[in-house]
Protein backbone atom coordinates (compact mmCIF):
# COMPACT_ATOMS: atom_id res chain seq x y z
CA UNK A 1 0.00 0.00 0.00
CA UNK A 2 1.74 3.15 -1.19
CA UNK A 3 1.62 5.68 1.77
CA UNK A 4 -1.01 8.24 0.03
CA UNK A 5 -3.15 5.63 0.00
CA UNK A 6 -2.76 4.56 3.58
CA UNK A 7 -3.03 8.14 4.47
CA UNK A 8 -6.52 8.38 2.65
CA UNK A 9 -7.85 5.25 4.25
CA UNK A 10 -6.88 6.45 7.48
CA UNK A 11 -8.44 9.71 6.72
CA UNK A 12 -11.86 8.08 5.97
CA UNK A 13 -12.34 6.14 8.50
CA UNK A 14 -11.59 8.86 10.88
CA UNK A 15 -14.05 10.88 8.95
CA UNK A 16 -16.70 7.86 8.84
CA UNK A 17 -16.88 8.34 12.20
CA UNK A 18 -16.92 12.30 12.80
CA UNK A 19 -19.51 12.43 9.69
CA UNK A 20 -21.61 9.50 9.85
CA UNK A 21 -20.26 8.26 6.59
CA UNK A 22 -21.51 11.15 4.05
CA UNK A 23 -19.17 11.07 1.26
CA UNK A 24 -19.36 15.01 1.16
CA UNK A 25 -18.00 15.19 4.09
CA UNK A 26 -15.31 12.54 3.84
CA UNK A 27 -14.35 14.69 0.20
CA UNK A 28 -14.12 18.34 1.98
CA UNK A 29 -12.32 16.40 5.16
CA UNK A 30 -9.76 14.72 2.81
CA UNK A 31 -9.08 17.99 0.77
CA UNK A 32 -8.84 20.34 4.19
CA UNK A 33 -6.29 17.42 4.99
CA UNK A 34 -4.32 17.32 2.02
CA UNK A 35 -3.56 21.29 2.30
CA UNK A 36 -2.71 20.42 6.37
CA UNK A 37 -0.08 17.84 5.16
CA UNK A 38 1.20 19.81 2.45
CA UNK A 39 1.82 23.10 4.73
CA UNK A 40 2.97 21.20 7.85
CA UNK A 41 3.72 17.53 8.05
CA UNK A 42 3.66 17.67 11.95
CA UNK A 43 -0.23 18.47 11.92
CA UNK A 44 -0.47 15.27 9.61
CA UNK A 45 1.55 12.89 11.55
CA UNK A 46 -0.85 13.84 14.68
CA UNK A 47 -3.77 12.73 12.86
CA UNK A 48 -1.91 9.62 11.59
CA UNK A 49 -1.51 8.86 15.51
CA UNK A 50 -4.95 9.91 16.34
CA UNK A 51 -6.57 6.93 13.45
CA UNK A 52 -6.05 3.34 13.49
CA UNK A 53 -2.37 3.12 13.06
CA UNK A 54 -2.56 -0.87 12.22
CA UNK A 55 -3.12 -0.06 8.29
CA UNK A 56 -0.08 2.28 8.01
CA UNK A 57 3.15 0.87 9.81
CA UNK A 58 5.58 3.84 8.44
CA UNK A 59 5.48 6.31 6.36
CA UNK A 60 9.03 7.56 4.23
CA UNK A 61 9.44 10.87 4.03
CA UNK A 62 11.15 12.10 0.32
CA UNK A 63 11.39 15.18 -1.46
CA UNK A 64 9.13 16.10 -3.91
CA UNK A 65 11.07 19.10 -5.79
CA UNK A 66 14.40 19.59 -4.55
CA UNK A 67 15.04 22.01 -7.70
CA UNK A 68 11.85 24.10 -6.84
CA UNK A 69 13.02 27.58 -6.10
CA UNK A 70 10.14 28.72 -4.38
CA UNK A 71 9.44 32.29 -3.40
CA UNK A 72 13.21 33.64 -2.71
CA UNK A 73 13.75 36.19 0.66
CA UNK A 74 13.64 39.79 -0.71
CA UNK A 75 16.72 41.89 -1.52
CA UNK A 76 16.72 43.87 1.69
CA UNK A 77 16.51 40.86 3.94
CA UNK A 78 19.18 38.66 1.91
CA UNK A 79 21.33 41.99 2.87
CA UNK A 80 20.98 42.03 6.31
CA UNK A 81 21.09 38.30 7.08
CA UNK A 82 24.45 38.57 5.17
CA UNK A 83 25.74 41.54 7.07
CA UNK A 84 23.90 40.27 10.40
CA UNK A 85 24.99 36.61 9.94
CA UNK A 86 27.90 36.76 12.91
CA UNK A 87 24.93 38.15 15.41
CA UNK A 88 22.76 35.64 14.42
CA UNK A 89 24.82 33.02 15.11
CA UNK A 90 26.08 34.57 17.82
CA UNK A 91 22.06 34.20 19.43
CA UNK A 92 22.22 30.79 18.38
CA UNK A 93 24.99 29.76 20.83
CA UNK A 94 23.10 32.41 23.63
CA UNK A 95 19.84 29.93 23.25
CA UNK A 96 21.23 26.67 22.85
CA UNK A 97 24.87 27.28 24.63
CA UNK A 98 26.64 23.49 24.23
CA UNK A 99 23.66 21.59 23.93
CA UNK A 100 22.63 21.64 20.20
CA UNK A 101 25.19 19.51 18.38
CA UNK A 102 26.87 16.08 19.41
CA UNK A 103 30.52 15.49 19.41
CA UNK A 104 32.03 14.23 16.69
CA UNK A 105 33.38 10.94 17.58
CA UNK A 106 33.02 9.35 13.98
CA UNK A 107 36.16 11.39 12.78
CA UNK A 108 38.41 8.65 13.44
CA UNK A 109 36.67 6.37 11.73
CA UNK A 110 36.24 8.54 8.98
CA UNK A 111 39.38 10.17 8.57
CA UNK A 112 41.67 8.66 11.07
CA UNK A 113 44.21 8.02 8.55
CA UNK A 114 45.27 11.63 7.90
CA UNK A 115 46.18 11.64 11.89
CA UNK A 116 48.35 9.38 11.67
CA UNK A 117 48.12 8.56 15.42
CA UNK A 118 51.18 9.71 17.51
CA UNK A 119 52.33 12.34 15.17
CA UNK A 120 52.70 15.93 15.99
CA UNK A 121 50.38 17.48 13.65
CA UNK A 122 48.92 20.60 13.30
CA UNK A 123 44.90 21.38 12.86
CA UNK A 124 42.86 24.62 12.08
CA UNK A 125 39.17 23.61 12.78
CA UNK A 126 37.51 26.74 10.43
CA UNK A 127 34.19 27.25 12.53
CA UNK A 128 34.76 25.17 15.72
CA UNK A 129 31.57 26.36 17.67
CA UNK A 130 31.43 24.98 20.90
CA UNK A 131 34.37 22.71 20.05
CA UNK A 132 32.12 19.52 18.73
CA UNK A 133 34.99 18.55 16.73
CA UNK A 134 38.36 19.85 18.77
CA UNK A 135 37.82 18.20 21.98
CA UNK A 136 37.03 14.04 20.53
CA UNK A 137 40.46 15.15 18.23
CA UNK A 138 42.59 15.75 21.11
CA UNK A 139 41.27 13.07 22.89
CA UNK A 140 41.63 10.90 20.58
CA UNK A 141 45.03 12.01 19.34
CA UNK A 142 46.56 14.24 22.14
CA UNK A 143 49.59 15.48 20.67
CA UNK A 144 48.15 17.13 18.01
CA UNK A 145 47.99 20.96 18.32
CA UNK A 146 44.91 22.82 17.28
CA UNK A 147 44.15 26.48 15.99
CA UNK A 148 40.35 27.10 16.40
CA UNK A 149 38.42 29.65 15.20
CA UNK A 150 34.60 31.31 14.72
CA UNK A 151 33.37 34.60 13.70
CA UNK A 152 31.07 34.14 17.08
CA UNK A 153 32.32 35.08 20.01
CA UNK A 154 29.84 33.70 22.36
CA UNK A 155 30.91 29.90 20.84
CA UNK A 156 34.70 30.65 21.04
CA UNK A 157 34.20 31.46 24.96
CA UNK A 158 32.03 28.46 25.62
CA UNK A 159 35.19 26.46 23.99
CA UNK A 160 37.61 28.50 26.44
CA UNK A 161 35.51 27.19 29.58
CA UNK A 162 35.19 23.48 28.36
CA UNK A 163 36.89 20.94 31.08
CA UNK A 164 38.89 19.88 28.49
CA UNK A 165 40.29 23.37 27.09
CA UNK A 166 44.17 23.69 27.63
CA UNK A 167 45.99 27.15 25.90
CA UNK A 168 48.97 24.99 25.51
CA UNK A 169 47.09 22.92 23.42
CA UNK A 170 44.70 24.60 21.70
CA UNK A 171 44.83 28.32 20.31
CA UNK A 172 41.12 29.23 20.26
CA UNK A 173 40.04 33.09 18.76
CA UNK A 174 37.53 35.28 17.02
CA UNK A 175 37.48 35.59 13.14
CA UNK A 176 35.65 35.99 9.79
CA UNK A 177 37.22 34.06 7.07
CA UNK A 178 35.29 36.38 4.86
CA UNK A 179 37.25 39.54 6.03
CA UNK A 180 39.92 38.85 8.12
CA UNK A 181 43.29 37.66 7.06
CA UNK A 182 43.93 34.10 8.57
CA UNK A 183 48.28 35.00 8.41
CA UNK A 184 47.59 37.58 11.28
CA UNK A 185 46.70 34.91 14.07
CA UNK A 186 48.36 31.74 12.39
CA UNK A 187 51.71 31.44 9.92
CA UNK A 188 51.94 30.88 6.78
CA UNK A 189 52.29 27.14 5.50
CA UNK A 190 52.10 25.91 9.19
CA UNK A 191 49.11 24.11 9.06
CA UNK A 192 48.93 19.99 8.11
CA UNK A 193 45.59 19.37 8.29
CA UNK A 194 41.80 21.95 8.01
CA UNK A 195 38.93 20.43 9.13
CA UNK A 196 35.38 22.13 7.95
CA UNK A 197 32.33 20.27 9.51
CA UNK A 198 29.05 21.82 8.63
CA UNK A 199 30.75 25.41 7.93
CA UNK A 200 31.19 26.34 4.46
CA UNK A 201 27.29 26.10 4.47
CA UNK A 202 26.57 28.90 6.20
CA UNK A 203 29.19 31.41 4.08
CA UNK A 204 27.21 33.08 1.13
CA UNK A 205 28.25 31.18 -2.22
CA UNK A 206 29.97 34.18 -3.49
CA UNK A 207 32.66 34.19 -0.56
CA UNK A 208 33.19 30.45 -0.27
CA UNK A 209 36.27 31.37 -2.85
CA UNK A 210 37.51 33.96 -0.44
CA UNK A 211 37.47 31.37 2.66
CA UNK A 212 39.46 29.11 0.67
CA UNK A 213 42.00 31.55 -0.87
CA UNK A 214 42.03 32.20 2.96
CA UNK A 215 42.50 28.97 4.26
CA UNK A 216 45.52 28.41 1.33
CA UNK A 217 47.51 30.60 2.80
CA UNK A 218 48.06 28.94 6.16
CA UNK A 219 48.04 25.33 4.34
CA UNK A 220 51.16 23.61 4.46
CA UNK A 221 52.39 22.10 1.10
CA UNK A 222 50.81 18.50 0.88
CA UNK A 223 48.25 19.68 3.41
CA UNK A 224 44.63 18.45 3.54
CA UNK A 225 41.26 20.01 3.46
CA UNK A 226 38.69 17.27 5.23
CA UNK A 227 35.08 18.54 4.68
CA UNK A 228 32.07 17.41 5.84
CA UNK A 229 28.39 19.68 4.79
CA UNK A 230 24.80 19.30 3.56
CA UNK A 231 24.39 17.76 0.13
CA UNK A 232 21.93 18.54 -2.17
CA UNK A 233 18.59 16.64 -1.84
CA UNK A 234 18.90 16.90 2.10
CA UNK A 235 15.13 16.54 3.48
CA UNK A 236 15.74 19.91 5.13
CA UNK A 237 16.44 21.77 1.95
CA UNK A 238 12.85 20.88 1.02
CA UNK A 239 11.51 21.93 4.18
CA UNK A 240 12.98 25.22 3.71
CA UNK A 241 12.11 25.61 -0.13
CA UNK A 242 8.31 24.90 0.95
CA UNK A 243 8.37 27.78 3.45
CA UNK A 244 9.86 29.89 1.23
CA UNK A 245 13.10 30.64 2.79
CA UNK A 246 15.08 30.54 -0.29
CA UNK A 247 17.47 33.15 -0.57
CA UNK A 248 19.34 32.07 -3.99
CA UNK A 249 20.12 28.85 -6.04
CA UNK A 250 20.30 25.86 -3.00
CA UNK A 251 20.88 28.67 -0.04
CA UNK A 252 18.18 29.10 2.66
CA UNK A 253 17.99 30.77 5.98
CA UNK A 254 16.67 29.10 8.85
CA UNK A 255 14.00 30.49 11.37
CA UNK A 256 16.57 31.83 13.23
CA UNK A 257 18.31 33.74 10.70
CA UNK A 258 21.38 31.12 10.61
CA UNK A 259 21.65 30.26 6.95
CA UNK A 260 22.47 26.76 5.02
CA UNK A 261 23.79 26.10 1.41
CA UNK A 262 23.42 22.55 0.10
CA UNK A 263 26.14 21.24 -2.04
CA UNK A 264 26.15 18.87 -4.75
CA UNK A 265 29.80 17.33 -6.06
CA UNK A 266 29.68 19.11 -8.34
CA UNK A 267 29.41 22.64 -7.14
CA UNK A 268 32.00 21.42 -4.35
CA UNK A 269 34.68 20.06 -6.71
CA UNK A 270 34.62 23.30 -9.21
CA UNK A 271 35.05 25.16 -6.39
CA UNK A 272 38.33 23.47 -4.66
CA UNK A 273 39.61 23.22 -7.99
CA UNK A 274 39.11 26.61 -8.72
CA UNK A 275 40.72 27.87 -5.56
CA UNK A 276 43.98 25.69 -6.77
CA UNK A 277 43.03 22.30 -4.54
CA UNK A 278 43.30 18.44 -6.00
CA UNK A 279 40.16 16.48 -5.01
CA UNK A 280 41.40 13.25 -3.13
CA UNK A 281 37.69 11.93 -2.27
CA UNK A 282 34.01 13.50 -2.73
CA UNK A 283 30.73 11.40 -2.40
CA UNK A 284 27.11 12.07 -1.28
CA UNK A 285 26.83 9.99 1.53
CA UNK A 286 22.45 9.04 2.65
CA UNK A 287 21.03 7.70 5.86
CA UNK A 288 17.54 7.13 6.23
CA UNK A 289 16.81 8.31 10.13
CA UNK A 290 13.57 6.83 11.51
CA UNK A 291 11.47 8.44 13.92
CA UNK A 292 9.53 5.59 15.65
CA UNK A 293 7.09 7.03 18.05
CA UNK A 294 5.69 9.15 14.69
CA UNK A 295 6.50 6.11 12.72
CA UNK A 296 7.92 8.12 10.14
CA UNK A 297 11.50 7.53 8.12
CA UNK A 298 13.21 10.52 6.96
CA UNK A 299 16.13 10.84 4.07
CA UNK A 300 19.17 12.90 5.05
CA UNK A 301 22.13 13.69 3.20
CA UNK A 302 25.17 14.86 3.12
CA UNK A 303 28.71 15.19 1.09
CA UNK A 304 31.87 14.65 2.68
CA UNK A 305 35.25 15.22 1.20
CA UNK A 306 39.14 15.17 1.22
CA UNK A 307 41.34 18.07 -0.97
CA UNK A 308 44.64 18.71 -0.74
CA UNK A 309 46.91 21.62 -1.56
CA UNK A 310 49.82 19.97 -3.65
CA UNK A 311 52.20 22.67 -3.45
CA UNK A 312 54.83 21.77 -6.25
CA UNK A 313 52.41 21.75 -8.79
CA UNK A 314 49.51 23.75 -8.09
CA UNK A 315 51.96 27.19 -7.20
CA UNK A 316 53.29 26.58 -10.87
CA UNK A 317 50.08 26.06 -12.57
CA UNK A 318 48.10 28.77 -10.30
CA UNK A 319 51.05 31.27 -11.28
CA UNK A 320 51.41 30.78 -14.97
CA UNK A 321 47.70 30.82 -14.96
CA UNK A 322 47.30 34.42 -13.35
CA UNK A 323 50.26 35.74 -15.96
CA UNK A 324 47.98 34.37 -18.88
CA UNK A 325 44.87 35.38 -17.79
CA UNK A 326 47.07 39.00 -16.99
CA UNK A 327 48.06 39.13 -20.58
CA UNK A 328 44.61 38.55 -21.91
CA UNK A 329 43.12 41.38 -20.02
CA UNK A 330 46.19 43.55 -21.27
CA UNK A 331 45.62 42.40 -24.90
CA UNK A 332 41.31 43.16 -24.26
CA UNK A 333 42.33 46.37 -22.51
CA UNK A 334 44.75 47.50 -25.74
CA UNK A 335 42.57 46.05 -28.60
CA UNK A 336 40.05 49.03 -26.84
CA UNK A 337 41.66 51.47 -25.51
CA UNK A 338 41.56 55.20 -27.11
CA UNK A 339 44.84 56.27 -28.90
CA UNK A 340 43.67 59.59 -29.45
CA UNK A 341 44.39 60.79 -25.66
CA UNK A 342 47.92 62.39 -25.27
CA UNK A 343 50.65 60.50 -24.03
CA UNK A 344 51.16 63.10 -20.47
CA UNK A 345 50.12 65.89 -19.63
CA UNK A 346 53.60 67.97 -18.44
CA UNK A 347 52.76 70.44 -15.10
CA UNK A 348 56.01 71.91 -15.25
CA UNK A 349 55.08 74.06 -18.22
CA UNK A 350 53.31 77.06 -18.22
CA UNK A 351 49.53 76.22 -18.11
CA UNK A 352 47.11 77.52 -20.70
CA UNK A 353 43.32 77.17 -21.64
CA UNK A 354 43.54 73.89 -23.68
CA UNK A 355 40.35 74.19 -25.43
CA UNK A 356 37.98 77.16 -26.72
CA UNK A 357 35.40 78.26 -23.95
CA UNK A 358 32.56 75.61 -24.07
CA UNK A 359 29.27 76.39 -22.94
CA UNK A 360 28.37 73.17 -21.71
CA UNK A 361 31.90 73.48 -19.20
CA UNK A 362 30.93 76.69 -17.67
CA UNK A 363 29.49 75.34 -14.57
CA UNK A 364 31.44 76.64 -11.15
CA UNK A 365 31.45 74.57 -8.25
CA UNK A 366 32.47 75.86 -4.81
CA UNK A 367 34.13 72.79 -2.73
CA UNK A 368 34.59 73.92 0.35
CA UNK A 369 36.88 70.73 2.32
CA UNK A 370 38.08 71.28 6.25
CA UNK A 371 39.68 75.08 5.86
CA UNK A 372 40.17 75.18 2.02
CA UNK A 373 37.84 76.64 -1.03
CA UNK A 374 38.55 75.37 -4.39
CA UNK A 375 36.46 76.39 -7.23
CA UNK A 376 36.17 73.45 -9.81
CA UNK A 377 35.07 74.03 -13.22
CA UNK A 378 32.90 71.27 -14.80
CA UNK A 379 30.19 70.01 -16.99
CA UNK A 380 27.16 71.96 -16.75
CA UNK A 381 24.39 69.10 -14.90
CA UNK A 382 21.83 70.19 -18.13
CA UNK A 383 24.56 68.63 -20.34
CA UNK A 384 25.26 65.53 -18.37
CA UNK A 385 23.02 63.30 -19.66
CA UNK A 386 24.23 63.69 -22.94
CA UNK A 387 27.74 63.06 -21.99
CA UNK A 388 29.24 59.66 -22.64
CA UNK A 389 32.42 60.50 -20.45
CA UNK A 390 31.76 60.12 -16.73
CA UNK A 391 34.91 61.69 -15.88
CA UNK A 392 33.89 65.47 -16.52
CA UNK A 393 30.77 65.06 -13.72
CA UNK A 394 31.76 65.84 -10.27
CA UNK A 395 30.53 62.59 -7.41
CA UNK A 396 29.36 62.49 -4.29
CA UNK A 397 32.12 59.95 -3.63
CA UNK A 398 35.07 62.37 -4.39
CA UNK A 399 33.63 64.43 -2.25
CA UNK A 400 33.46 62.81 1.01
CA UNK A 401 36.70 61.88 0.22
CA UNK A 402 38.16 65.46 -0.69
CA UNK A 403 36.10 66.30 3.16
CA UNK A 404 37.98 63.19 4.94
CA UNK A 405 41.25 64.11 4.01
CA UNK A 406 41.10 67.70 4.60
CA UNK A 407 39.74 66.54 8.66
CA UNK A 408 42.34 63.39 8.41
CA UNK A 409 45.47 64.76 6.91
CA UNK A 410 46.95 61.27 7.96
CA UNK A 411 45.69 59.40 5.40
CA UNK A 412 47.77 60.66 3.06
CA UNK A 413 50.79 63.21 5.27
CA UNK A 414 53.88 62.77 3.46
CA UNK A 415 53.66 59.77 1.56
CA UNK A 416 53.32 59.36 -2.04
CA UNK A 417 49.40 59.55 -3.05
CA UNK A 418 48.06 58.09 -6.76
CA UNK A 419 44.46 59.03 -7.66
CA UNK A 420 42.66 56.52 -9.99
CA UNK A 421 40.02 57.79 -12.12
CA UNK A 422 40.23 61.70 -11.00
CA UNK A 423 38.50 62.91 -13.50
CA UNK A 424 38.29 66.45 -14.35
CA UNK A 425 37.81 67.80 -10.83
CA UNK A 426 40.47 65.64 -9.62
CA UNK A 427 39.63 67.50 -5.72
CA UNK A 428 40.73 64.08 -3.67
CA UNK A 429 44.32 65.24 -5.81
CA UNK A 430 43.86 68.57 -4.92
CA UNK A 431 43.07 68.38 -1.40
CA UNK A 432 45.85 65.47 -1.13
CA UNK A 433 48.89 67.49 -2.30
CA UNK A 434 48.73 69.91 0.68
CA UNK A 435 49.84 67.12 2.62
CA UNK A 436 51.13 64.38 0.33
CA UNK A 437 54.92 64.28 -0.38
CA UNK A 438 54.02 63.75 -3.86
CA UNK A 439 50.31 62.92 -5.78
CA UNK A 440 50.21 61.93 -9.29
CA UNK A 441 46.33 62.16 -10.33
CA UNK A 442 45.32 59.52 -13.37
CA UNK A 443 42.26 59.72 -15.84
CA UNK A 444 41.98 57.79 -18.83
CA UNK A 445 39.60 60.43 -21.08
CA UNK A 446 41.49 63.36 -22.88
CA UNK A 447 38.50 65.88 -22.41
CA UNK A 448 39.09 65.18 -19.01
CA UNK A 449 42.44 65.50 -18.17
CA UNK A 450 42.50 68.62 -20.16
CA UNK A 451 39.96 70.44 -17.77
CA UNK A 452 41.54 68.96 -14.81
CA UNK A 453 44.91 70.39 -15.53
CA UNK A 454 42.82 73.90 -15.99
CA UNK A 455 41.53 72.95 -12.63
CA UNK A 456 44.44 72.00 -10.72
CA UNK A 457 46.16 75.41 -12.26
CA UNK A 458 43.21 77.54 -11.25
CA UNK A 459 43.62 75.94 -7.34
CA UNK A 460 46.71 75.71 -6.36
CA UNK A 461 49.78 77.97 -5.85
CA UNK A 462 53.04 77.07 -8.09
CA UNK A 463 54.78 75.48 -4.95
CA UNK A 464 52.26 72.83 -5.19
CA UNK A 465 51.43 72.02 -8.70
CA UNK A 466 55.43 71.49 -8.66
CA UNK A 467 54.27 67.94 -6.42
CA UNK A 468 52.06 67.01 -9.06
CA UNK A 469 51.90 64.79 -12.14
CA UNK A 470 48.68 64.34 -14.32
CA UNK A 471 49.34 61.13 -16.31
CA UNK A 472 47.12 59.12 -18.33
CA UNK A 473 46.24 55.71 -17.76
CA UNK A 474 44.04 52.98 -19.19
CA UNK A 475 44.02 50.62 -16.67
CA UNK A 476 46.11 47.53 -17.28
CA UNK A 477 47.43 49.62 -20.21
CA UNK A 478 51.54 48.56 -19.79
CA UNK A 479 52.71 51.72 -21.73
CA UNK A 480 50.60 53.93 -19.18
CA UNK A 481 51.59 51.87 -16.12
CA UNK A 482 55.81 52.06 -17.43
CA UNK A 483 55.11 55.88 -17.85
CA UNK A 484 54.06 56.35 -14.37
CA UNK A 485 56.89 54.18 -13.31
CA UNK A 486 59.45 56.25 -14.48
CA UNK A 487 58.29 59.33 -12.65
CA UNK A 488 60.97 60.43 -10.18
CA UNK A 489 58.27 60.25 -7.14
CA UNK A 490 58.18 56.41 -7.88
CA UNK A 491 60.26 54.50 -5.61
CA UNK A 492 58.91 50.63 -6.08
CA UNK A 493 55.01 51.97 -5.87
CA UNK A 494 52.79 54.47 -4.56
CA UNK A 495 51.99 54.02 -0.28
CA UNK A 496 48.23 55.53 -0.86
CA UNK A 497 46.20 54.94 -3.66
CA UNK A 498 42.79 56.48 -3.83
CA UNK A 499 39.27 55.62 -6.67
CA UNK A 500 36.04 57.35 -5.96
CA UNK A 501 33.40 55.94 -8.10
CA UNK A 502 35.67 53.72 -10.06
CA UNK A 503 33.76 50.08 -9.66
CA UNK A 504 30.47 51.04 -11.24
CA UNK A 505 31.44 48.88 -14.57
CA UNK A 506 31.66 45.05 -14.00
CA UNK A 507 34.06 45.03 -16.54
CA UNK A 508 36.67 47.53 -15.12
CA UNK A 509 36.90 46.09 -11.76
CA UNK A 510 39.57 43.29 -12.89
CA UNK A 511 41.88 45.74 -15.00
CA UNK A 512 41.33 48.43 -11.46
CA UNK A 513 43.20 45.23 -9.52
CA UNK A 514 45.44 44.55 -11.85
CA UNK A 515 46.89 48.36 -12.34
CA UNK A 516 46.61 48.52 -8.60
CA UNK A 517 48.92 45.85 -7.88
CA UNK A 518 51.22 47.09 -10.64
CA UNK A 519 51.74 50.48 -8.70
CA UNK A 520 51.06 50.18 -4.83
CA UNK A 521 54.22 49.78 -3.08
CA UNK A 522 55.09 46.15 -2.29
CA UNK A 523 57.58 47.00 0.54
CA UNK A 524 57.66 49.31 3.43
CA UNK A 525 59.89 49.56 7.08
CA UNK A 526 57.58 52.13 7.70
CA UNK A 527 54.34 51.11 10.42
CA UNK A 528 51.51 51.73 8.02
CA UNK A 529 51.47 49.65 5.17
CA UNK A 530 50.53 50.64 1.41
CA UNK A 531 47.25 51.15 0.95
CA UNK A 532 44.02 51.04 -1.59
CA UNK A 533 40.73 53.15 -0.15
CA UNK A 534 38.25 53.21 -2.86
CA UNK A 535 34.76 54.92 -2.28
CA UNK A 536 31.71 54.36 -4.40
CA UNK A 537 27.68 54.80 -4.42
CA UNK A 538 26.28 51.32 -4.25
CA UNK A 539 25.38 51.00 -7.78
CA UNK A 540 24.51 47.33 -10.11
CA UNK A 541 28.23 46.38 -9.03
CA UNK A 542 27.79 44.01 -5.72
CA UNK A 543 30.14 44.53 -2.99
CA UNK A 544 31.50 40.84 -3.06
CA UNK A 545 32.43 40.69 -6.64
CA UNK A 546 34.92 43.69 -5.68
CA UNK A 547 36.07 41.82 -2.80
CA UNK A 548 37.06 38.76 -4.76
CA UNK A 549 38.26 40.26 -7.61
CA UNK A 550 40.31 42.41 -4.80
CA UNK A 551 41.74 39.23 -3.03
CA UNK A 552 42.12 36.70 -6.27
CA UNK A 553 45.37 39.30 -6.76
CA UNK A 554 46.38 39.31 -3.36
CA UNK A 555 44.63 42.48 -1.61
CA UNK A 556 42.91 41.92 1.88
CA UNK A 557 39.64 43.96 2.68
CA UNK A 558 40.76 45.68 6.19
CA UNK A 559 38.10 47.23 6.67
CA UNK A 560 34.74 48.48 5.87
CA UNK A 561 32.53 51.49 6.16
CA UNK A 562 28.69 51.51 4.53
CA UNK A 563 26.08 54.11 4.64
CA UNK A 564 26.94 56.22 7.64
CA UNK A 565 27.78 52.80 9.83
CA UNK A 566 31.08 51.53 11.33
CA UNK A 567 30.88 48.27 11.41
CA UNK A 568 33.98 48.72 13.74
CA UNK A 569 36.52 50.40 15.67
CA UNK A 570 38.68 50.00 13.11
CA UNK A 571 40.60 52.79 9.85
CA UNK A 572 38.29 54.12 8.87
CA UNK A 573 35.37 54.38 11.78
CA UNK A 574 38.60 56.67 13.19
CA UNK A 575 38.39 59.09 10.69
CA UNK A 576 34.80 60.04 11.67
CA UNK A 577 35.74 59.77 15.22
CA UNK A 578 36.99 63.38 15.98
CA UNK A 579 33.82 65.44 15.86
CA UNK A 580 33.81 64.95 11.85
CA UNK A 581 30.49 67.07 10.33
CA UNK A 582 30.96 65.92 6.85
CA UNK A 583 29.24 62.50 6.72
CA UNK A 584 25.71 65.24 7.69
CA UNK A 585 26.12 66.45 3.91
CA UNK A 586 26.00 62.72 2.02
CA UNK A 587 23.14 60.97 4.85
CA UNK A 588 20.83 60.55 1.89
CA UNK A 589 23.77 58.95 -0.18
CA UNK A 590 24.04 55.31 -0.24
CA UNK A 591 28.21 55.33 -0.14
CA UNK A 592 30.84 52.91 0.96
CA UNK A 593 34.44 53.26 1.25
CA UNK A 594 36.40 49.81 1.14
CA UNK A 595 40.15 49.94 2.51
CA UNK A 596 42.49 46.98 1.04
CA UNK A 597 46.09 46.52 1.63
CA UNK A 598 48.33 43.96 -0.16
Amino acid sequence: MSPIGGLSQIFFKHEKNTNGGSSRGRADGLESFGLRYSRNCREALAAIDASDSTEVKKMQIYLTSSSSSGRQVTPFWKEKYEKEAKKYWDLFYKRHKNKFFKDRHYLDKEWGRYFEEGKKLVVLEAGCGVGNTIFPLVSTYPDIYVHACDFSPRAIDLVKAHDCFRDDQINAFVCDLTLEDLNDLIPSSSVDIVTMIFVLSAVAPEKMPVVLQNIRKVLKPNGHILIRDYAFGDLAQERLTSKEQQISENFYVRGDGTRAYYFSEDFLTNLFKESGFHVKEVSICNKEVENRSKDLVMKRRWIQAVFSLNFENNAGLARKSELEQADERFDLINSLKDRTIDAEVDMSESIVKMFDPDPSMNEINIIKPKGYSFRIRGLAREYQHTCQSTGLMLWESALLMCNLISENPSIVAGKTVLELGSGSAGICSIISVQFAEFVVSTDGDSEALKLLQDNIASNLEQNLVQKMAIRKLLWGDKQDLDAIKELDCYKGGFEVIIGTDVSYSPEAISPLFITTKELILKQTNGESKPALILCHIQRRVHEDSIVLAASQLGFRLRDRWVHGMCLNDGIISSWFASGSSCWNDFQNTPLTILYFEL
